[in-house]
This record gives C-alpha cells, sequence and structure tokens, in this order.
C-alpha cells in the first residue's frame, strides 16, 4: 500500500487504478478453479476393424527369438492382429506384445520379421489394414 501511494503521489495513473481495483474484493465463491487440460502424448490408433494407417517396424535386441509380434497402442496384449500390406496386399498375422508406436500418424509397430513377411523392409514404413482376429 505504501508503494501504491508513492507511485500515485508521482501522477501515475497505473498505479491508481491498482490502487482502486485492489480494493474492490471478489467474493472467494465467484472465482472458477483453474482446470488445467492436458496434451496427450500421441494420438489414438483409428478403429481398429478395417482401419487403415501407417505401419513401421522394429530391430530385435541381438539373442532373441524371431517371432512374429506388434506393438499397439491400445489393444489388448495377446490380440492377434492379421496386418495387409496395401501397397503389394501381402498379409502376416501378429500378436500384440508391446505397447507403440509413439509416433503419432503410425498404428503399429511390427517385429522385423513380421515386417519382411509383408514386404516393407525396404520401405521402412508402409500402408495397412489392421483387423482383429477371433
Amino acid at each position: 500500500m505504501r508503494l501504491a501511494l508513492r507511485f500515485l503521489a508521482l501522477g501515475s495513473a497505473y498505479a491508481a487504478a491498482l490502487m482502486i481495483a485492489g480494493c474492490g474484493g471478489v467474493p472467494a465463491d465467484a472465482l472458477q478453479p483453474v482446470v488445467e487440460t492436458h496434451r496427450p502424448l500421441f494420438r489414438p490408433a483409428p478403429s481398429i476393424e478395417g482401419g487403415n494407417g501407417l505401419a513401421s517396424y522394429y530391430h530385435h535386441e541381438a539373442g532373441t527369438a524371431e517371432t512374429l509380434t506388434a506393438a499397439h497402442r491400445s489393444l489388448p496384449f495377446g490380440t492377434r492382429v492379421r496386418v495387409t500390406n496395401l501397397a503389394n496386399n501381402r498379409a502376416v498375422t501378429v500378436q500384440i506384445t508391446d505397447r507403440g508406436p509413439f509416433i503419432t500418424n503410425r498404428v503399429i509397430d511390427l517385429s522385423y520379421e513380421a515386417a519382411a513377411a509383408i514386404g516393407m523392409i525396404d520401405s521402412g514404413v508402409t500402408p495397412v489394414r489392421l483387423d482383429v482376429l477371433p
């Protein structure tokens, strides 16, 4: 208050406005709570039945078994999915064993063996269709 009066004495209209605004209290129940919104780290995959999107693949660490596996953001572990390469119409059935991919425009991350089975090793990323199997 002392500082505000000093500025007021100097002729500061800004200080006067601050002092006047500070005097008019706002009831505590009139204040709206601040709601924080969080931006998701990645977008959810599109609808799985007949869903289309981009697939990528990953290399296994040395010494792991060669398997037809994949990573998906939301499908339960153990789910079997038929992945069809839309560029050449080749398909492979994979089992979901991991989470990913964490790049926004990709829907599935295939093991190297699964990617080789549908002929996408050279391209690295390819358009695919996903079909969940019973």
